[in-house]
């Protein structure tokens, strides 16, 4: 064997350097990994339990029919708390200016977007409520939204809205009176049980800013003023009670029920609107016939204020004196 071949096989074989290029792929894989676990967390996907699914709608309730069965279920209930001096019912008595504002969120003022975790958090509360005083939780979720959409408004939980009188998830009066009507309910929160954890448990009970107790005390009021499961006049009529009786009063009830038989129709929805169909429907059925008495009560308390004191109201027809008549000297 000759030298030359002898210091080739003596040489030893050094392994081949990486490549650099080799490295960067896997640096970039492995940030491309984390940006999307981290987009993952930040969005809910990874992190948390499966989603809470609404509490249970048994039963699909039609859309009412105008009728003299669907008048007599809103316009009885209201005669008779006439007759007895508004009796057990518990009535909202708006001011000037809380009518101006529930005219401009009726007509159709913009609503922001909800997150489905936002709600998750009253699912628990609202099947409590239901279980505790058997008021169809669709009736109290549209309750909810109707006055601080799912307590999302400004201002919900601190201080008092912009009439400076009502305040809370459940929009109660604090002010009407030595004994409001949030005196007459705020202690409903002891009915039930109250969940381990949800947003916005304050320190103190009763509060008007506590999730819990205010939707518990809503509830409370819909059943005093005789709502139940069902989505019917009765129901129509508590929502009429809740907010007041007015005109005003007459289109927040038409919404909130047509809002609840929808969604007991199609299903849960946060973000959905409320189908002018069904607000139509309802109207017809419970609003319009209560609107009419309404506006004739009104009417008849206008004709009498116009009528002069101490008379009928009628002039003294002047007799035309004869021919041999004169004038009566005193």
């Amino acid at each position: 064997m000759s030298t030359a071949e002898h210091t080739e096989e003596a040489r030893p074989q050094l392994p081949e350097q990486p490549s650099e290029r080799r490295a960067w792929a896997v640096a970039a894989t492995l940030a491309a990994v984390g940006v999307a676990v981290l987009a993952a967390v930040l969005s809910g996907a990874v992190g948390r339990t499966s989603e809470l699914a609404p509490p249970p709608v048994n039963v699909r309730f039609a859309t009412p029919q105008a009728g003299a069965g669907a008048s007599s279920d809103a316009l009885a209930p209201l005669t008779a708390q006439e007759a007895s001096g508004r009796g057990s019912a518990i009535v909202g008595h708006p001011s000037v200016a809380e009518q101006r504002a529930a005219r401009r969120r009726l007509a159709g003022a913009p609503v922001t977007h909800i997150p489905r975790r936002w709600i998750e958090g009253f699912y628990p509360i609202y099947a409590t409520a239901e279980r505790t005083f058997g008021v169809n939780w669709l009736l109290i979720a549209s309750i909810h939204m109707q006055e601080s959409a799912f307590s999302t408004a400004p201002g919900i939980y601190h201080g008092l809205n912009f009439a400076r009188c009502c305040g809370g998830p459940m929009q109660f009066n604090v002010t009407n009176g030595t004994v409001t009507t949030w005196d007459l309910v705020s202690d409903s929160y002891r009915y039930g049980r109250r969940p381990a954890g949800y947003d916005h448990m304050t320190a103190r009970h009763p509060s008007i800013y506590d999730d819990f107790d205010s939707i518990m005390a809503g509830a409370h009021l819909l059943s005093a003023d005789g709502a139940g499961y069902a989505l019917d006049g009765t129901a129509w009529v508590a929502a009429y009670d809740y907010y007041g009786h007015d005109e005003t009063g007459v289109q927040y009830a038409d919404r909130v029920l047509a809002r609840a038989i929808g969604w007991s129709q199609r299903g849960f929805c946060i973000n959905c609107g409320v189908e002018p169909r069904l607000v139509q429907a309802v109207h017809a059925a419970y609003g319009a016939p209560v609107l009419a008495q309404l506006q004739g009560s009104v009417a008849a308390v206008a004709r009498a204020a116009a009528r002069p004191r101490g008379g009928s109201g009628k002039k003294p027809k002047r007799r035309r004196l004869r021919a041999d008549e004169g004038p009566v000297l005193g």
